[in-house]
C-alpha cells in the first residue's frame, strides 16, 4: 500500500465530499458512538494503521489490514447501544463484499447488513440492532492489497439497556477455581463467600489465579479487591465466556495491596485475577472478591425447564401405554414430509406387552444412564406396511438407550437412511428387512449389543461401529463394520463384508437421562481404538439441564443465539424451527443436541449454523431442511483457513441429517462444509431430494453435498446422495472414511448437463488432485439415471494416484440398467452390467 499515495489523497479528498453529501447531520453535528471507543482488528498492515486510526474522527489516519480475504474490524461501544446507520468511508483498499455485524458480546454475531458489490468510497448504511460491538467482516476485496478505512462511524442511541453499574456482588457464593491454594482452610470458594474472616491463598510462586463463574455471560462494570497482606502486586482482571479464551480487562501494576475498586468494561461469564508478580514472599491471599455488572434491561435466557408438548414422558405405570404409541403412529406412519415431530422418553423400569411402532420424525430413547435400566419386554418395530411392504423411504427415526426382549425372539427394525439405532441390547435377534423381505436401504448401529443373529436379508448396504452381535446372517451389497464383535471376516472379493478391527476415533452421541428426578445430559468421552460398546463404564461427563437453553417451538434465531452467547447449551425439543438468521455457536465444548428429529429451517438465504474453530462441539440429533431461498453453507464447521489442532478434543457431527427439497423447494450451495481439522462426521445423511415436493434439477439445486477443508477428518458412516455435483469433495489431508454410499442424481436431463474437465459426470467422492494422503474402506454409488438412461458416468469415485492415497472395497452399480459406469475408480474397474443390477468391484486402489 505504500506505493499507492496519490489513491490515497484523493480518496481522502472523495471522502471528505462525499460524507456530507450523504449524511450532513452525521458529518457535522453528531459524534458517531464509535468514536474514541476501543477498537481492535483481525490485523493491521504496520504501525501506521492501526485499528484505533479509524475510529479517531481523523479522516487523514487510518487502518489497514493485512493482505488477504476474511479480515474484520471492529468497535467496543462501551455499552449495549440501538445502532441506527453504519457508515464505511474506505480508502482506495476497499471491500467490494462484506457484512456488518452486531453482537452483546463479542464473540456471537449477528448479521446486520451485507454488502455485495460496493464501489468502494463512502458507504452509508441504514440498519437496525442492538448490541455492544460492532464489525465490519470482509468477505472479498476489491484490490490486491487488504482492506482499509479512514474512518468507522457507528450511529444510534446509547444506553438503551444499560441502568449504570449494579451494586450487588454477581460473584458472590458461585463456583470458584484457583491454579493453587495454600491448605485446606484456605479454598477459592472462601473469597466468594461474603465473608471477610476467610480467604483464598496460594502456593508461594508466580504466576497464581483466581477465578469465578457467574453462571451466564454478564456484562462487568466493576470488580473489587479486598486483599489479604500477601497480597499481587502486578496482575491482570481478566474475562472469558468459555473459561478458556481470556480477555484483560484491565492491567495492574505497582500495587500496594489492601481494598481497591477497579471500573472495568467488557463482558464475560467467568472472571480471573491472574497475578503476575507477588507483594510479599507468600503466595497470593484474597478475603474477598466482587464482581459488579450493568444491566443490559434484557432478562437472560433461563436454562432448564420443562421439555415442551411434543416430549412424551412415560414409565411402566403409565396408563394406557400402548394407546399413546398407536396415537402418534397413526399420525406419522405415512407422514414423510409433515410437521409432526414426537419424542418419546421411558424411564428406567421394566415395560412388558408393548409395541412400540415407530414412524416418521419419531424417536425412543430410555432415561436410564444405561441401556438396560429401562427394560422392554416387547418390541420397537419399524416396518413397512405404509409403502405396499417397501422399506427404502423409511427415514428420520431413531431408537437410544433401551434393552428389549422380542416378543417373538426377533426384533424388527426395517429402515432406509436418518434412522440410527444406538446404545440398544437387543435380548434375541434383529432382523433389518420388512415383513415379505421387500427392498432395504438402510442403516447404522452403534454402541448396541445384540445377543443373537442380526439378519440384513433383503438390505443394500449396513454400517456397523463399536458394537456386538451374536451373528450377522447375510447382507447384500455393502456391510461395513468397524470394533464390532462377532462381525463376519473381510471378504470383498465374493461377498459385501469389510471389516475393522477397531474405529480409529469414536465418541458415542450425547444422551438425555434422570439422575433421581433431574434431567441431566451425558456427554460420553473420546475413545480411540474403540472395539464393542462403552456401557456400562460410560466414561463421560454429565451437565445438569440448568446449562441448556431448552429450545420450544416460537423461539427465535435472535433467542437462541443470545443462549449460545451466555455459555448456555442447546437442546432443541421437537418441531419446525425457522431461522432468520444463522445460529452461531462459538464456546468450545457446547452441546447442540436435538430431540424427535428437531428441524432447523433457514429462511431468506441464510446460513443455518456456523460453528468457530473451537474444540469439542457436540452437534447432534437434528435435520436442517434448505428454505426456498439459496443459502450458501446449511452447517459450516469452522472458519475457512481453520489450521487449530483440535485431535485432543475434536468436534463431533453425529445424527444431523440435511435435506434439499422434498418438502417443498430447497436450494444450498453447500451442504456441509467442514474447515476445522479433526472432526468426527458420526452418521450422517446428506440428501438432495428425489421424490417429494419442489423436486427438479434445479427447482432444488444443491452443487455439493459434503466439503472437507480440515485436516485429519474422520467420517463413519456417511450417506451422501443426488447431488447436482460432487456428492463429497475432499481437500483436506489425512481424511478417512468409513463406509459411504451414495446414488447420483435421477434427473440428470442428459450427460452435457454434468460434463466438466472432459469427464461425463462428476465423481460421487472426489478427493481433491492436491492431497497427498487418504484412506477410505467400503464404498458404493449407484447410478438411476431416470431422466436419460443412456448417461454413462465415467466413474463412481476420483482420486489422485499417489502411494498415500489407498481405496478399500469400491463397488458401483447400475440401478436396472438406468445409465451406467464406465468404471470404479478413475480408469479402473469393469463398467457396469447393463440392467443386470450386479456391482464392479474394486478391493483395492491404488
Amino acid at each position: 500500500m505504500r506505493l499507492r499515495s496519490l489513491g490515497i489523497a484523493l480518496s481522502a479528498v472523495a471522502a471528505l465530499i462525499a460524507l456530507p453529501a450523504t449524511h450532513p447531520s452525521a458529518a457535522a453535528a453528531e459524534t458517531p458512538l464509535s468514536q474514541g471507543r476501543t477498537a481492535t482488528a483481525s490485523s493491521v498492515e504496520n504501525n501506521g494503521t492501526a485499528a484505533g486510526l479509524a475510529v479517531d474522527g481523523d479522516t487523514g489516519t487510518r487502518w489497514s489490514s493485512a493482505t488477504g480475504d476474511d479480515q474484520w474490524f471492529q468497535v467496543d461501544l462501551g455499552g449495549t447501544a440501538a445502532v441506527s446507520r453504519v457508515v464505511l468511508n474506505w480508502e482506495a483498499a476497499y471491500g467490494k463484499d462484506y457484512k456488518v455485524q452486531i453482537s452483546a458480546d463479542g464473540n456471537t454475531w449477528t448479521d446486520l447488513k451485507s454488502v455485495t458489490g460496493s464501489d468502494g468510497g463512502v458507504d452509508a448504511l441504514d440498519v437496525s440492532g442492538q448490541g455492544r460491538y460492532v464489525r465490519m467482516l470482509g468477505v472479498h476485496r476489491a484490490t490486491s492489497y487488504g482492506y482499509s478505512l479512514w474512518e468507522f462511524q457507528v450511529f444510534g442511541t446509547a444506553g438503551t439497556g444499560g441502568t449504570g453499574c449494579g451494586t450487588a456482588n454477581a460473584a458472590q457464593g458461585r463456583t470458584a477455581t484457583a491454579s493453587s491454594t495454600e491448605n485446606a482452610g484456605t479454598p477459592a470458594s472462601a473469597a466468594f463467600d461474603g465473608s471477610t474472616t476467610t480467604r483464598w491463598s496460594s502456593q508461594a510462586a508466580d504466576p497464581q489465579w483466581l477465578q469465578v463463574d457467574l453462571g451466564s455471560v454478564q456484562d462487568l462494570c466493576k470488580i473489587d479487591l479486598n486483599w489479604e497482606a500477601a497480597y499481587g502486586k502486578d496482575f491482570q482482571l481478566q474475562a472469558s465466556s468459555d473459561g478458556q479464551s481470556w480477555n484483560t480487562l484491565k492491567t495492574v501494576t505497582g500495587a500496594t495491596g489492601g481494598t481497591a475498586s477497579y471500573d472495568v468494561s467488557g463482558s464475560g461469564r467467568y472472571v480471573r485475577v491472574l497475578g503476575t508478580a507477588r507483594g510479599t514472599g507468600y503466595g497470593y491471599s484474597l478475603w474477598e472478591v466482587a464482581v459488579h455488572t450493568g444491566s443490559t434491561g434484557v432478562p437472560p435466557v433461563q436454562g432448564g425447564g420443562d421439555l415442551g408438548p411434543n416430549v412424551i414422558v412415560v414409565d411402566p405405570s403409565t396408563p394406557n401405554l400402548q394407546h399413546k404409541f398407536d396415537d402418534v403412529f397413526a399420525k406419522q406412519e405415512s407422514a414423510q414430509f409433515g410437521s409432526g415431530r414426537y419424542q418419546f422418553l421411558l424411564k428406567p423400569g421394566t415395560y412388558n406387552g408393548i409395541n412400540a411402532q415407530i414412524g416418521f420424525y419419531t424417536s425412543i430413547s430410555g432415561l436410564g444412564l444405561n441401556p438396560d435400566d429401562t427394560q422392554i419386554n416387547g418390541d420397537v418395530t419399524v416396518d413397512a406396511g405404509w409403502f405396499n411392504g417397501n422399506a427404502t423411504q423409511n427415514f428420520w427415526r431413531s431408537a437410544e438407550n433401551l434393552a428389549i426382549k422380542p416378543s417373538n425372539g426377533t426384533d424388527r427394525w426395517a429402515v432406509a437412511q436418518a434412522a440410527p439405532f444406538r446404545r440398544i441390547h437387543v435380548q434375541g435377534g434383529l432382523n433389518l428387512a420388512p415383513n415379505g423381505y421387500g427392498w432395504a436401504s438402510g442403516g447404522y448401529i452403534a454402541d448396541s449389543k445384540v445377543d443373537g443373529t442380526v439378519g440384513p436379508y433383503s438390505q443394500q448396504q449396513w454400517y456397523t461401529r463399536d458394537s456386538s452381535v451374536g451373528g450377522w446372517s447375510n447382507g447384500v451389497w455393502n456391510m461395513t463394520f468397524s470394533g464390532v464383535q462377532g462381525a463376519p471376516a473381510t471378504n470383498f472379493d465374493n461377498g459385501p463384508y469389510t471389516t475393522l478391527d477397531t474405529t480409529p476415533v469414536s465418541r458415542e452421541k450425547p444422551f438425555l437421562y434422570l439422575d433421581g428426578s433431574a434431567y441431566k445430559v451425558f456427554v460420553p468421552a473420546k475413545r480411540t481404538n474403540a472395539r464393542g460398546v462403552s456401557w456400562p463404564a460410560n466414561a463421560g461427563t454429565s451437565l445438569p439441564l440448568d446449562q441448556f437453553y431448552v429450545v420450544k417451538p416460537g423461539a427465535t434465531a435472535t433467542t437462541i443465539n443470545a443462549a449460545l452467547a451466555q455459555g448456555l447449551n442447546l437442546l432443541f425439543t421437537p418441531g419446525v424451527y425457522h431461522l432468520d438468521r444463522t445460529l452461531d455457536v462459538t464456546r468450545a465444548d457446547t452441546v447442540v443436541l436435538g430431540l424427535g428429529l428437531a428441524t432447523l429451517v433457514p429462511d431468506n438465504g441464510v446460513d443455518a449454523v456456523h460453528v468457530a474453530d473451537v474444540d469439542g462441539v457436540r452437534l447432534a440429533g437434528f435435520l436442517i431442511d434448505a428454505g426456498s431461498v439459496n443459502s450458501d453453507i446449511l452447517l459450516r464447521i469452522g472458519t475457512p483457513g481453520s489450521t487449530a489442532d483440535h485431535s485432543a478434543d475434536p468436534t463431533t457431527m453425529q445424527d444431523v441429517f440435511v435435506r434439499i427439497g422434498g418438502a417443498g423447494p430447497g436450494l444450498a450451495t453447500n451442504s456441509v462444509v467442514v474447515n476445522s481439522n479433526n472432526v468426527v462426521i458420526d452418521h450422517t445423511w446428506l440428501w438432495r431430494a428425489d421424490h417429494g415436493s419442489g423436486v427438479g434439477w434445479n427447482t432444488n439445486r444443491a452443487d455439493y453435498g459434503l466439503r472437507v477443508n480440515g485436516n485429519d477428518v474422520l467420517a463413519t458412516g456417511l450417506f451422501v446422495e443426488h447431488f447436482n455435483k460432487y456428492d463429497v469433495y475432499w481437500a483436506g489431508e489425512r481424511g478417512r472414511t468409513i463406509f459411504f454410499q451414495n446414488e447420483k442424481a435421477y434427473d440428470v436431463p442428459n450427460a452435457a448437463a454434468v460434463t466438466h474437465d472432459g469427464i461425463v459426470g462428476y465423481a460421487a467422492y472426489k478427493v481433491a488432485d492436491t492431497v497427498g494422503t487418504h484412506e477410505a474402506w467400503g464404498l458404493g454409488s449407484y447410478c438411476n439415471f431416470t431422466a436419460d438412461p443412456s448417461i454413462v458416468q465415467a466413474h463412481g469415485f476420483q482420486v489422485p494416484t499417489t502411494s498415500g492415497i489407498r481405496m478399500h472395497d469400491l463397488l458401483v452399480i447400475s440401478l436396472g440398467g438406468q445409465g451406467q459406469y464406465a468404471h470404479v475408480v478413475n480408469s479402473t474397474g469393469a463398467p457396469t452390467s447393463g440392467t443386470s443390477t450386479v456391482p464392479s468391484k474394486v478391493t483395492s486402489f491404488p
